[in-house]
């Protein structure tokens, strides 16, 4: 199973996954701490899938969310789901909205990606974060590469090292609130919550004369 392999297998799969996918909402405490230190309602939520459970949760919360995924049947499903927010069909890698959010989301989606895309996202997430924005992801505890099955198809996983993804979000600007592996009370995800810094006075550009 490869990376590149991902989002035609999610297209393939997309009404099944959509027919079977948890609702129980397990999610939602992480969810709730996300919108709990957002500054703002402006979502991003990268690889959204079809929008059930997560999106519309957010939604239910009052969020505005711009779901983003690289499979056109998920974000039909998704449209179809929530008319009110925003579905863009796009892949995550490289991603250029021109637009800025007060949180970021990239629930069980990330790490679908190779370590290399991995990392070349974390400036990606930068250029989406509005001024103290939230950005909360799934990863793996230790870095390496896994296969899973999603109905009945294998796709891949990949994760980097807890501390390879410190550094890497405090070179792109964030702190970590947060990272609890395997997270007994979340199904045993592996979730990471940081906040985009703020920009020191010395760093800010000097005012026009």
């Amino acid at each position: 199973m490869r990376p590149d392999d991902i989002l035609t297998t999610y297209a393939r799969i997309a009404a099944g996954f959509d027919r079977n996918r948890d609702k129980t909402l397990f999610e939602r405490p992480w969810l709730d701490r996300l919108l709990a230190h957002a500054v703002g309602r402006e979502v991003l939520d990268l690889g959204c899938g079809t929008g059930r459970p997560i999106a519309a949760y957010l939604t239910e919360r009052r969020a505005h969310v711009t779901g983003v995924d690289g499979a056109a049947e998920m974000v039909t499903l998704f449209a179809r789901s929530l008319p009110g927010a925003t579905a863009v069909q796009a892949d995550m890698r490289g991603l250029d909205l021109g637009q800025k959010f007060n949180a970021i989301l990239a629930w069980n989606s990330f790490f679908h990606l190779s370590p290399d895309d991995q990392r070349a996202m974390f400036p990606v997430f930068a250029a989406h974060a509005a001024p103290r924005a939230v950005l909360m992801f799934t990863s793996g505890q230790t870095a390496g590469e896994a296969t899973g099955q999603i109905e009945g198809e294998p796709v891949y996983h990949a994760s980097l090292s807890p501390e390879e993804y410190r550094d890497l979000l405090a070179a792109n600007g964030f702190e970590v609130i947060a990272f609890t592996p395997e997270d007994p009370d979340c199904r045993g995800h592996s979730v990471w919550l940081a906040r985009l810094r703020p920009i020191a006075a010395k760093d800010r550009p000097a005012p026009r004369r």
